[in-house]
């Protein structure tokens, strides 16, 4: 069961993530919305998961390999602005959030319109 501590500190990283890959789409020449879909902080605040959400599909893997190539610089980011509420900042790990892309292949299938139409 998550703590109140894990779901505060949560939201700020997931506030403060949105709001600088908000401000890098719109500094970027390309449009790609990158959105924090959900932020998971483990028991000991040490890791924090970031699940993306990246549009659109065709830049995904471009966009997370920049990411993971980023994080020592991301850490500081968060570190920055999380420095009076935490003692340790956590690693952070990001992760590609395909939810929405199941639910609408599910429903393609479910009209027929998949690869596989459902009869």
């Amino acid at each position: 069961m998550e703590s109140n501590r894990q779901r505060k500190v949560a939201q700020i990283i997931q506030e403060d993530f949105a709001e600088l890959f908000r401000k890098q789409a719109a500094e970027s020449k390309q449009s790609i919305l990158v959105s924090v879909s959900d932020v998971k902080v483990t028991a000991d605040l040490g890791i924090a998961k970031i699940y993306l959400s990246i549009f659109p599909q065709e830049f995904r893997t471009a966009v997370m390999k920049e990411i993971e190539e980023n994080k020592p610089q991301y850490r500081n980011f968060i570190g920055q602005k999380m420095a009076k509420q935490v003692r340790i900042i956590p690693q952070l790990n990001f992760y590609l959030d395909t939810a929405l892309d199941d639910v609408e292949r599910l429903e393609r299938e479910l009209r027929g319109e998949g690869d596989n139409p459902v009869l």
